[in-house]
């Protein structure tokens, strides 16, 4: 996967394409090697029709306000470069990348459809394999992942694509996934024959194999580690025992 990522979110007039629903708000914020970059593409969008009643209750972006805005085709152009060479992280990919390939079409009949142009994850349908028979909107993923979402009473494409960002995180690097075992058990094998052949264990204490991470290997063990914090909403159990002095102790 690209070391690029788009966490991407819409807001439309309605939920059908096919009526000639439309965009009015596009969310992005760019992931560079799975760390915030700082860089956002936002935009609201006047759609040209009005916004039906039922989404309105869902974004509160009224008809006036959009009225207001630039068409879809003043900012095609800037969207694309945003996105270009990027993996997109949508959730319910299929849903905004439907509007957004109508919205491109409409500007050339040629369009190929963005699916096609950009690796495209879908986290909708990474919950679902991972919880399978349960909830799994943003809403649900975020209180199960411990993502404060207290500030969404309504719906936009900035700040969902902001709640989306810390769900994939911690959908796709969670801490249960580290496998932590601190609790006393068995002694491997070779312990026990060590123990068992003085010799070979003296072996072993004047020559030790030390293994180094590189420093690929530190950085993704920080970005794992900065996923697992964004998870707890603090400190997770390893930084946590680096704080302590325990996880480095040898």
């Amino acid at each position: 996967m690209s070391g690029r990522i788009v966490i991407l979110d819409t807001e439309t007039t309605g939920l059908d394409v096919a009526q000639g629903h439309r965009l009015i708000e596009i969310g992005c914020i760019e992931l560079l090697d799975r760390r915030p970059s700082g860089r956002t593409f936002h935009r609201y969008l006047d759609p040209q029709r009005a916004v039906d009643a039922g989404a309105l209750a869902v974004h509160g972006l009224d008809d006036a306000f959009l009225s207001t805005q630039p068409r879809f085709a003043e900012i095609a152009a800037e969207f694309l470069a945003f996105i270009e060479g990027a993996a997109l992280v949508i959730h319910n990919a299929a849903f905004d990348l439907g509007f957004l390939d109508a919205e491109l079409a409409r500007l050339d009949s040629r369009h190929v459809p963005l699916a096609r142009r950009c690796e495209v994850i879908d986290t909708l349908l990474i919950a679902r394999e991972r919880f399978p028979g349960q909830r799994n909107s943003l809403d649900a993923l975020c209180r199960r992942f411990g993502v404060d979402h207290s500030g969404r009473t309504l719906h936009g494409a900035l700040l969902d694509a902001e709640l989306l960002a810390d769900v994939y995180l911690a959908l796709t690097a969670g801490q249960s996934t580290l496998n932590f075992a601190f609790a006393a058990g068995p002694a491997p094998a070779a312990a026990m024959a060590s123990r068992a052949h003085p010799a070979a264990q003296d072996a072993c204490v004047r020559r030790p194999r030390v293994l180094r991470a590189s420093i690929e290997e530190q950085a993704a063990h920080e970005l794992r580690l900065d996923a697992l914090d964004a998870a707890v909403r603090g400190r997770c159990l390893w930084r946590q025992l680096e704080a302590a002095g325990v996880a480095d102790a040898p």
